[in-house]
C-alpha cells in the first residue's frame, strides 16, 4: 500500500480513537452527553475527588466530610491506592463511594486498545480487591474520553462519567475561596463537582485549598436545598456489570 492510503488510514483511526473526547465541549456536555457530563438528579449535587488516595490529602478531607456530615465519590488511581490500601478501605468505612481514575495519570490520546483494557482492568480489579466493592464509575485523567478508555470501561461494566463544574483547585495561588467562587456559578442543582484530594498532578499543597473551600460549599448547597452527596445519589444509571470476558 502507498504512504498516501496508509497515512489516511492512520488518521481516520486517530480521529476515531478521539472522537468521544467531544464530551468536553460545553455544548456537547449540555445538550448531547448530559449522563456522561455527570447532569443528575436537580435537587442534588455530586460531590467528587479525583487523584488519591493520598496520606497527606486524603484523611483531612475525610475529616473534614465528616465534620459536614457529607459524603462523596473517590476516583481513585490504582498507583496511588497500591501504596495506600489502608486508605482506600478507609474510604468505604466511613460511607464514601469509590471510583476508578485509571492506573497512572496520563491521557491516552494514542490508540492502543489492549493497554488501555489492560490499564483499566488492572485499576478496576485493585480497588474492587483493596477497597472491597466494586466500582461502578470511571472518569479518565483530564476527563479526556478516547475511545479506547471509553469501550474498557464498557467491557468492564463501568460508567463513564467527567464533570459539570470544577474549582480550578490544582492551580498555583488557589485558595478555599477562589475555589468556591469559581465553581459557584455553576453550583446548581443536578451538577457534578470536580475537586482533588491528592496534589500528586498538581501544584503542590493545593489540596489545602479544597478542604477550604468545602465548607463553604456544603453551606452553598444548604442555602438553596441542595442534598451534597457521591453519584450513587445522583440518578446517574450505573452499568449493571462487566461484559464477558470482563475479568
Amino acid at each position: 500500500m502507498k504512504a498516501g492510503p496508509l497515512l489516511g488510514a492512520a488518521t481516520a483511526v486517530e480521529l476515531l480513537h478521539l472522537a468521544p473526547a467531544a464530551v468536553r465541549l460545553p455544548a456537547v456536555r449540555s445538550h448531547l452527553a448530559r449522563r456522561t457530563a455527570g447532569y443528575g438528579d436537580p435537587g442534588h449535587l455530586a460531590l467528587t475527588f479525583d487523584d488519591g488516595p493520598d496520606p497527606r490529602g486524603t484523611p483531612p478531607i475525610l475529616d473534614a466530610l465528616d465534620a459536614l456530615g457529607v459524603h462523596a465519590t473517590f476516583f481513585l488511581l490504582g498507583a496511588m491506592l497500591e501504596r495506600a490500601p489502608d486508605l482506600g478501605r478507609e474510604l468505604v468505612t466511613r460511607g464514601h463511594e469509590v471510583a476508578v481514575h485509571g492506573w497512572h495519570h496520563r491521557r491516552q490520546y494514542r490508540p492502543a486498545p489492549a493497554r488501555d483494557l489492560r490499564e483499566l482492568r488492572r485499576a478496576t480489579e485493585a480497588v474492587t480487591a483493596l477497597c472491597g466493592t466494586r466500582p461502578l464509575w470511571y472518569r479518565p485523567p483530564y476527563g479526556v474520553l478516547t475511545a479506547g478508555p471509553l469501550l474498557a470501561a464498557r467491557h468492564l461494566g463501568l460508567r463513564p462519567v467527567l464533570w459539570t463544574t470544577w474549582g480550578r483547585d490544582w492551580e498555583p495561588g488557589a485558595t478555599g475561596r477562589t475555589v468556591y467562587t469559581t465553581a459557584r456559578p455553576t453550583l446548581t442543582g443536578g451538577a457534578t463537582l470536580l475537586l482533588h484530594d491528592s496534589d500528586c498532578t498538581s501544584t503542590p499543597d493545593s489540596w489545602r485549598s479544597t478542604l477550604a473551600a468545602l465548607p463553604l460549599i456544603a453551606a452553598h448547597c444548604r442555602t438553596r436545598g441542595l442534598t451534597l452527596g457521591p453519584l450513587r445519589d445522583h440518578g446517574v444509571p450505573a452499568r449493571s456489570g462487566p461484559r464477558g470476558g470482563g475479568r
